[in-house]
């Protein structure tokens, strides 16, 4: 996958960096395909129990690099190829079983946003900037890609996003819902670690049940008896047993499962 996306595995923390600072972390299609073989590599290693996504330098990602539009993306078939390739790096992203914090500074705009709305955790520093100006370039965006956004923010939210195609604040990306809190900016990497380490000694088998109980949610469709009793099912795990001896004895559990 090269340097473009940098994997540090610290423990039980994994921190993907996107790694383009001289583009501002611009991805182009090495780039999504290389986030997409990282996401999937993490997502495999079983002794990681949060994902931290990160941009290198003074930015999450400006974008996609519209440079290399005129040269992949030029007809709809083109595009549609391109997206195919997009689409493998936020379905990974997406599908991801572990928890993923999103450590936003600086510019979070355009694909930098797309990433960034799939992670579970968004914390931004206060100088941050958010947007989807993407009409500016006569294009709209697509599935599934819209998809995201919608079920994120809402439908009227989205659309303000993508006809305005104003970039604005952290501030107001926390009143439209597009992160989950702000910090001052010399605060962003305490609050991170602290964030991950908080998730990660939690009992991994609870949290990756409540990312997928959380998106079923989400269908409209009556759960099924299968589906009750899934949300169930870890009353016969190790670690719910641990996790009841250690609140009763009122000592930290020391969860195993993975």
């Amino acid at each position: 996958m090269g340097d473009s996306i940098l994997i540090d595995l610290a423990g039980d923390v994994a921190t993907l960096t996107l790694n383009r600072p001289d583009k501002r972390n611009a991805l182009d299609l090495d780039m999504w395909r290389a986030l997409a073989a990282a996401m999937l590599s993490v997502s495999a290693d079983g002794a990681v129990r949060c994902v931290v996504l990160t941009g290198a330098g003074g930015a999450f990602a400006a974008g996609a690099d519209i440079a290399e539009f005129a040269i992949h993306r030029r007809t709809a078939a083109e595009a549609k190829a391109y997206g195919a390739v997009v689409n493998l790096a936020l379905g990974a992203i997406r599908d991801c079983p572990m928890p993923i914090v999103a450590a936003i500074r600086g510019a979070c705009v355009g694909a930098g946003l797309q990433i960034a709305i799939l992670c579970d955790i968004r914390i931004a520093a206060s100088s941050s900037t958010f947007g989807a100006p993407i009409q500016r370039l006569g294009f709209a965006m697509p599935y599934p890609e819209i998809a995201y956004l919608v079920e994120l923010a809402g439908h009227a939210v989205a659309l303000e996003i993508l006809l305005e195609g104003r970039v604005f604040d952290a501030g107001e990306a926390m009143q439209k819902g597009l992160v989950s809190r702000v910090v001052a900016d010399e605060a962003l990497e305490g609050e991170i670690a602290a964030t991950a380490r908080c998730i990660a000694d939690g009992a991994p088998l609870a949290a990756r049940a409540h990312k997928r109980l959380i998106r079923r949610a989400l269908d409209p469709k009556p759960w099924s008896e299968a589906e009750m009793d899934e949300s169930f099912a870890l009353a016969d795990s190790g670690d719910y047993r641990r996790g009841i001896e250690a609140f009763l004895a009122k000592k930290k559990p020391g969860f195993e499962s993975r």
